[in-house]
């Protein structure tokens, strides 16, 4: 990622090649939806667009490590906006070490809640699960990220800094 209008860029182009994807409908009428649901592929790879997307994740979790809070807050603004994105956004293997759950957690701090908080807090307790079960101290490295965190309430149920406060 050489700046963030390149990386908007990026994001852009992603995010149209996903959004049939994120806007596909499913009858939910049908008594087979759940069954039609889960063989659907993972969008990522339904697109064809996993590993490219996957090594803009890494580059963006460690550029967002690292840099100032200003442009914390645009690289949170660049994923608000671009919401397929935002939606497909995962790593195709779970976090085992502190490194991963590290990453999933920056990934978890830029994504801000996304779209719904009760789905955040879902996310943030499998993390934090899977830390424990592998033997990793997540509590500092939730307290970190928490620090790089937007402050904004944004659907009543506390920031997204609170969030990862309180999962300590």
């Amino acid at each position: 990622m050489k700046n963030i209008s390149e990386l908007e860029r990026i994001v852009a182009k992603f995010d149209e090649q996903l959004k049939p994807v994120a806007t596909r409908s499913f009858d939910f009428n049908d008594p087979e939806w759940i069954t039609k649901l889960s063989k659907t592929p993972d969008p990522l790879d339904e697109t064809g667009t996993r590993s490219e997307m996957e090594t803009l994740l890494i580059e963006v979790t460690d550029h967002y490590a690292i840099c100032d809070s200003e442009t914390r807050r645009v690289i949170r603004s660049i994923f608000q906006k671009y919401d397929s994105v935002a939606w497909a956004a995962t790593f195709s293997k779970a976090p085992t070490t502190s490194e991963g759950i590290r990453r999933q957690l920056l990934l978890f701090s830029i994504l801000d809640q996304g779209r719904d908080t009760r789905d955040a807090i879902l996310w943030l307790q499998d993390i934090s699960t899977r830390a424990k079960s592998a033997g990793i101290q997540v509590k500092p490295i939730l307290e970190e990220v928490a620090g790089f965190s937007s402050e904004m309430n944004k659907y009543g149920m506390g920031s997204t800094k609170s969030l990862l406060l309180n999962a300590c």
